[in-house]
């Protein structure tokens, strides 16, 4: 199975999660689940965009004109008096337009006012400087769509309206664990250092990708390599909206998951697919709950969850453009590979070229921390030239298709 035939399985059986109403200052990167129509225009009145004078076009002569200043009005205010022939009214930025003005000169332009008038020394703003009612959003209009991630200039336009409540798609729940009894958790540092345990890193990578993907993150901690400790921290899932496991999903006298997954009632929909790193990639349903089971090599890990753990997230939030695209990149350096795989090869991408950020092996976790992204090799190219145009995913694009790319 190829790498993008195994992600539209996974999305087949991700639904966006139940919509529920959510404080704004809370909501952030939270995905629209209806369309936002704006109660109010925006402006809801004309205003000035300049601290100066609202005046009539009509009044303005060359080279200079003195009119009579009948008010002032500051932001928060409005306007008592109809500006008339002649007349003036002191404006703020923000404050109400008066009636009968359809100008703001702005306040470098006026000599200082005295005796209740102000000079205007320059016309070059006649019916400028202001901010018309409803130029940014009419009453009635649809002003986000469902599907609309909300970011901070969406919330902005969501206060600018009064809309203190979005309805969005809950924020999922992602439960994960590793499994192997060489690996523990730091607080087993004295064994780590001294070589007998392995730190699970993966545990701290995932938990960082899952915030980073906008979800909520739930420890399982991590099994024993037996059937019952695999049992006892599955159990914990109950609740989650998403399960992934890392190792144990290979075909080792020790990889139990896929067992217990389906002596749990879990149905296992694929568990192999064509690349590298992460050939020995799980999944199916496990109560219903969609079940990612992910390589135990922390490279593997993090490639996986990158091709097909952050898409079904996404679409649980209700985005509708769940994987990155990919971007054309040229490479910089001659590049040997083994097994007629698709191969996903940590790189740093500047300016449109591709180099890799040092040996690619499955277990060298500092080739993921120095790159930006992974470059595609088609299974066909068992050696890639200097020169040749390939796809790369840039890992923080914020960039989204529809379909696996990859």
């Amino acid at each position: 199975m190829t790498p993008a035939e195994a992600a539209g399985i996974i999305l087949s059986h991700c639904r966006p999660l139940p919509p529920a109403h959510l404080p704004l200052r809370e909501a952030l990167d939270a995905v629209l689940a209806e369309a936002v129509t704006s109660p109010i225009d925006l402006p809801p009145w004309d205003n000035s965009a300049m601290d100066g004078y609202a005046v009539r076009s009509a009044d303005l002569a060359e080279p200079e004109t003195d009119l009579d200043v009948i008010e002032t009005i500051a932001a928060g205010q409005f306007p008592q008096q109809t500006v008339g022939k002649a007349q003036a009214t002191r404006i703020f930025t923000g404050a109400p337009l008066p009636h009968g003005a359809d100008t703001v000169i702005r306040q470098e332009d006026t000599a200082q006012a005295s005796n209740g008038r102000v000079t205007i020394r320059n016309s070059r703003d006649a019916k400028k400087n202001v901010r018309r009612r409803g130029e940014d959003i009419r009453k009635g209009t649809v002003v986000l769509p469902a599907g609309t991630a909300l970011g901070p200039a969406q919330l902005g336009v969501l206060a600018s309206m009064a809309y203190d409540a979005p309805l969005v798609h809950r924020r999922p729940r992602v439960a994960f664990m590793g499994s192997g009894d060489e690996i523990v958790d730091l607080e087993q540092r004295d064994a780590i250092l001294a070589g007998t345990k392995i730190a699970s890193s993966n545990s701290y990578t995932l938990d960082a990708l899952i915030r980073r993907a906008s979800a909520g993150p739930v420890n399982l901690g991590i099994a024993r390599d037996t059937r019952e400790s695999l049992r006892e921290h599955l159990r914990g899932a109950a609740g989650a909206d998403l399960l992934v496991t890392t190792a144990g999903v290979s075909v080792g006298e020790h990889d139990f998951v896929r067992d217990v997954l389906q002596e749990l009632g879990g149905e296992l929909k694929l568990w192999r697919i064509a690349m590298r790193p992460g050939a020995p990639v799980g999944f199916g349903l496990l109560q219903g709950v969609p079940w990612i089971g992910l390589p135990g090599n922390p490279v593997s890990t993090m490639v996986t969850f990158e091709l097909f753990v952050r898409p079904a997230i996404r679409r649980l939030q209700g985005h509708t453009l769940p994987f990155r695209r990919t971007v054309p990149v040229i490479v910089r350096e001659p590049i040997t590979l083994g097994p007629k795989l698709r191969h996903y090869l940590r790189a740093i991408v500047e300016e449109g070229e591709a180099r890799l950020t040092g040996p690619q092996g499955s277990g060298i976790l500092t080739s993921m921390a120095r790159a930006n992204a992974l470059l595609i090799v088609p299974a066909e190219l068992q050696t890639v030239p200097v020169g040749i145009e390939l796809q790369a995913i840039i890992l923080d694009d914020p960039q989204h298709v529809a379909e696996p790319p990859y």
